[in-house]
């Protein structure tokens, strides 16, 4: 009889047993990302923009013209493709950009880049084809003091209908200024929503500020905000009746608003701010 065979597959179990437990006793380790991935989302307006990227920093490395090459495309950032989405059309340095994510690849330059949008957001981000872009946007460069040592972008200067994309690293910011048309899309709705005869009062003040932020009919601001003061006055919405008033022209009506706003505020805890922006607007109208 053959003890060797038997031997042998007994070893070999053992080794495998002991294999696997050496195996879960080792430690897993989690190393830090070089580019660690970063994520923005922000509403603007009627809007939901998302950007997800890799965040390489400079280390020590020349990045405009070294790290990040002069007329090249660059996939703006690392590992992965960097994309970006909006829930409605949008409009990049006046490039009509449908709704949709994209990726985002940039041509760099030392005083313009070119920033490409390709509906191609998955695969390899050193692949670049330009037969899938849907817009091709050019944004001066902006030098600044300030050494920012990992690559960022972010949006600022939010308003209603318009914001600002920056692209920022080493001492040079790409601004990309972002344009919604909120006032078509929403004043029907508006309209349409306080045409009833039961209208949701809390719709009269945002209302009102709308229409005023915009330039709209003033006159039906000051009808909105009346609505919205009537049996309900807060420091806040009488202040907004105040500078209705005041771009109608009526001085004096601006005026007792912006005194009655004073009196609310002064018993409003955290109003302290609303003092001052009752007292310039009565100072710029005498």
């Amino acid at each position: 009889m053959n003890t060797r065979a038997p031997l042998f597959s007994a070893l070999i179990g053992a080794g495998l047993i002991i294999s696997t437990v050496a195996s879960a006793q080792t430690p897993q380790l989690q190393f830090p990302q070089a580019s660690p991935t970063g994520s923005l989302k922000q509403h603007v307006g009627l809007t939901d923009i998302e950007i997800t990227y890799s965040r390489p920093s400079a280390k020590g490395r020349p990045v405009m013209g070294g790290l990040v090459p002069f007329g090249q495309v660059w996939r703006t950032g690392a590992n992965g493709r960097t994309t970006i989405s909006f829930s409605t059309p949008v409009k990049l340095n006046n490039t009509e950009i449908p709704a949709g994510k994209y990726a985002v690849f940039t041509i760099p330059g030392e005083d313009h880049w070119t920033i490409l949008l390709n509906k191609n957001t998955t695969g390899n981000a050193l692949s670049y084809d330009a037969s899938n872009d849907v817009a091709r946007i050019e944004a001066p460069t902006v030098k600044i003091g300030e050494n920012i040592e990992t690559f960022t972008i972010m949006i600022s200067e939010i308003r209603d209908d318009s914001a600002r994309i920056e692209l920022l690293w080493e001492h040079t910011v790409v601004p990309i200024r972002l344009n919604l048309d909120v006032v078509p899309a929403l004043q029907p709705k508006i309209e349409a929503a306080l045409s009833g005869d039961n209208v949701n009062k809390q719709y009269y003040y945002p209302a009102a500020m709308f229409y005023y932020d915009h330039n709209l009919d003033l006159q039906k601001a000051k009808t909105l905000i009346e609505a919205a003061t009537k049996g309900n006055e807060t420091y806040y919405n009488v202040y907004l009746k105040a500078e209705i008033l005041a771009k109608l022209g009526d001085k004096e009506g601006a005026i007792a608003a912006a005194k009655r706003s004073s009196e609310l505020a002064s018993k409003a805890e955290g109003a302290s701010g609303f003092l001052k922006l009752n007292a310039d607007l009565i100072s710029s109208l005498k």
